[in-house]
Protein backbone atom coordinates (compact mmCIF):
# COMPACT_ATOMS: atom_id res chain seq x y z
CA UNK A 1 0.00 0.00 0.00
CA UNK A 2 1.70 3.05 -1.08
CA UNK A 3 1.63 6.11 1.61
CA UNK A 4 2.91 8.55 -1.60
CA UNK A 5 -0.18 11.35 -1.66
CA UNK A 6 0.51 13.38 -4.33
CA UNK A 7 -0.99 17.15 -4.76
CA UNK A 8 -3.64 17.04 -7.10
CA UNK A 9 -3.32 20.93 -7.61
CA UNK A 10 0.79 20.71 -7.67
CA UNK A 11 2.25 21.32 -10.70
CA UNK A 12 4.11 18.66 -13.00
CA UNK A 13 7.86 19.04 -12.42
CA UNK A 14 10.11 18.72 -15.39
CA UNK A 15 13.46 19.11 -13.88
CA UNK A 16 14.73 19.26 -10.07
CA UNK A 17 17.75 21.56 -9.25
CA UNK A 18 21.00 20.45 -8.11
CA UNK A 19 21.20 21.58 -4.64
CA UNK A 20 23.96 23.68 -3.79
CA UNK A 21 23.06 24.96 0.06
CA UNK A 22 26.11 23.56 2.17
CA UNK A 23 25.11 20.18 3.32
CA UNK A 24 22.24 19.32 1.53
CA UNK A 25 21.38 16.93 -0.55
CA UNK A 26 17.87 17.57 -1.56
CA UNK A 27 16.98 19.64 -3.87
CA UNK A 28 14.68 22.53 -2.87
CA UNK A 29 13.87 24.12 -6.59
CA UNK A 30 12.24 22.41 -9.52
CA UNK A 31 10.82 23.68 -12.97
CA UNK A 32 7.57 22.42 -14.61
CA UNK A 33 7.74 21.37 -18.35
CA UNK A 34 6.38 25.04 -19.21
CA UNK A 35 9.17 27.02 -17.73
CA UNK A 36 11.88 24.20 -18.71
CA UNK A 37 10.46 25.02 -22.43
CA UNK A 38 10.02 28.86 -22.17
CA UNK A 39 14.30 28.89 -20.58
CA UNK A 40 15.66 26.32 -23.46
CA UNK A 41 13.73 29.38 -25.59
CA UNK A 42 15.67 31.95 -23.64
CA UNK A 43 18.96 30.81 -23.76
CA UNK A 44 18.93 29.95 -27.29
CA UNK A 45 18.07 33.71 -27.68
CA UNK A 46 19.82 35.36 -24.73
CA UNK A 47 22.73 32.67 -24.21
CA UNK A 48 23.58 32.01 -20.41
CA UNK A 49 21.10 32.74 -18.11
CA UNK A 50 20.10 32.85 -14.27
CA UNK A 51 16.96 33.06 -11.96
CA UNK A 52 17.06 35.37 -8.60
CA UNK A 53 14.36 35.35 -5.95
CA UNK A 54 14.06 38.74 -4.15
CA UNK A 55 11.38 39.48 -1.47
CA UNK A 56 9.65 42.78 -1.77
CA UNK A 57 6.10 43.72 -3.15
CA UNK A 58 4.60 43.27 -6.43
CA UNK A 59 6.59 42.15 -8.97
CA UNK A 60 9.72 42.70 -6.53
CA UNK A 61 8.68 39.14 -5.20
CA UNK A 62 8.52 37.64 -8.92
CA UNK A 63 11.39 35.30 -9.94
CA UNK A 64 13.38 37.63 -12.59
CA UNK A 65 15.52 35.77 -15.84
CA UNK A 66 18.81 37.33 -16.30
CA UNK A 67 21.42 36.59 -18.69
CA UNK A 68 24.31 35.57 -16.49
CA UNK A 69 26.42 38.65 -15.36
CA UNK A 70 23.59 41.26 -16.28
CA UNK A 71 22.71 40.65 -12.13
CA UNK A 72 25.38 40.56 -9.64
CA UNK A 73 25.09 38.39 -6.65
CA UNK A 74 26.93 38.64 -3.71
CA UNK A 75 26.66 38.12 0.52
CA UNK A 76 23.48 39.14 0.57
CA UNK A 77 22.03 36.09 -1.79
CA UNK A 78 22.07 32.16 -1.61
CA UNK A 79 22.56 30.15 -4.36
CA UNK A 80 19.53 27.35 -3.82
CA UNK A 81 20.46 25.04 -6.69
CA UNK A 82 21.61 24.88 -10.05
CA UNK A 83 19.40 23.14 -13.37
CA UNK A 84 21.23 21.04 -15.88
CA UNK A 85 18.80 22.08 -18.61
CA UNK A 86 18.69 19.82 -21.62
CA UNK A 87 18.73 20.42 -24.66
CA UNK A 88 15.44 21.37 -26.57
CA UNK A 89 13.39 18.94 -28.57
CA UNK A 90 14.35 20.22 -31.84
CA UNK A 91 11.94 18.09 -33.98
CA UNK A 92 9.26 20.17 -34.35
CA UNK A 93 11.46 23.49 -33.48
CA UNK A 94 11.14 26.77 -35.00
CA UNK A 95 13.66 29.24 -35.95
CA UNK A 96 12.98 31.21 -32.24
CA UNK A 97 15.21 27.84 -30.74
CA UNK A 98 18.43 29.61 -31.33
CA UNK A 99 21.81 28.66 -30.48
CA UNK A 100 24.58 25.66 -30.60
CA UNK A 101 22.85 23.42 -27.66
CA UNK A 102 19.44 24.41 -28.31
CA UNK A 103 18.77 25.86 -24.97
CA UNK A 104 20.84 23.46 -22.90
CA UNK A 105 23.24 24.43 -20.23
CA UNK A 106 23.27 25.03 -16.27
CA UNK A 107 20.97 27.46 -15.01
CA UNK A 108 21.74 28.86 -11.28
CA UNK A 109 18.79 29.69 -8.85
CA UNK A 110 19.76 32.70 -6.40
CA UNK A 111 17.52 33.92 -3.67
CA UNK A 112 18.11 37.28 -1.21
CA UNK A 113 19.35 35.79 2.33
CA UNK A 114 16.65 37.37 3.43
CA UNK A 115 13.81 36.11 1.32
CA UNK A 116 15.67 32.19 2.52
CA UNK A 117 14.85 33.02 5.93
CA UNK A 118 10.71 33.51 5.13
CA UNK A 119 11.09 30.45 2.93
CA UNK A 120 13.57 28.07 4.25
CA UNK A 121 10.79 25.33 4.96
CA UNK A 122 9.27 25.43 1.36
CA UNK A 123 10.20 24.09 -2.01
CA UNK A 124 9.70 26.10 -4.75
CA UNK A 125 8.53 25.05 -7.94
CA UNK A 126 9.25 27.72 -11.48
CA UNK A 127 6.49 28.09 -13.32
CA UNK A 128 5.41 30.41 -15.90
CA UNK A 129 2.00 31.82 -17.42
CA UNK A 130 0.63 34.34 -19.51
CA UNK A 131 0.86 38.26 -19.30
CA UNK A 132 3.25 40.63 -18.66
CA UNK A 133 4.96 41.16 -15.65
CA UNK A 134 7.53 44.47 -14.53
CA UNK A 135 10.91 44.44 -14.59
CA UNK A 136 14.01 43.91 -16.96
CA UNK A 137 13.29 39.52 -16.76
CA UNK A 138 13.98 38.50 -20.43
CA UNK A 139 10.97 36.36 -20.56
CA UNK A 140 8.55 40.07 -20.90
CA UNK A 141 8.86 39.99 -24.49
CA UNK A 142 7.60 36.68 -24.90
CA UNK A 143 4.00 37.29 -23.35
CA UNK A 144 5.12 35.22 -20.56
CA UNK A 145 5.93 35.55 -16.86
CA UNK A 146 7.47 33.30 -13.92
CA UNK A 147 5.79 32.61 -10.89
CA UNK A 148 7.04 30.68 -7.91
CA UNK A 149 4.48 27.68 -7.05
CA UNK A 150 5.75 26.61 -3.26
CA UNK A 151 4.99 23.49 -1.18
CA UNK A 152 5.87 22.88 2.85
CA UNK A 153 8.89 20.36 2.25
CA UNK A 154 7.72 17.44 3.91
CA UNK A 155 9.18 15.14 7.35
CA UNK A 156 11.99 13.70 4.66
CA UNK A 157 13.16 16.98 3.04
CA UNK A 158 13.09 18.99 6.54
CA UNK A 159 15.68 16.29 8.11
CA UNK A 160 17.96 17.03 5.37
CA UNK A 161 17.88 20.64 5.83
CA UNK A 162 18.45 20.87 9.45
CA UNK A 163 20.94 22.57 10.65
CA UNK A 164 21.81 24.02 7.61
CA UNK A 165 18.82 26.10 6.20
CA UNK A 166 20.52 29.10 8.68
CA UNK A 167 23.25 30.03 6.72
CA UNK A 168 26.40 31.26 9.00
CA UNK A 169 25.95 35.85 7.80
CA UNK A 170 29.55 36.09 9.08
CA UNK A 171 31.20 33.65 6.59
CA UNK A 172 32.82 34.95 4.05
Amino acid sequence: MSTDHADPVAPAVALEARPEVEGESISRVAMTHEALELLQKLRGIHGELMIHQSGGCCDGSSPMCYPEGDFRTGDSDILLGTFELPAADTSDASDDVAGDARGAGELPFWMSREQFEYWKHTHLTLDVVDGRGAGFSVEAPEGKRFLIRSRLMNPAETADTAGVAEPDPSAP
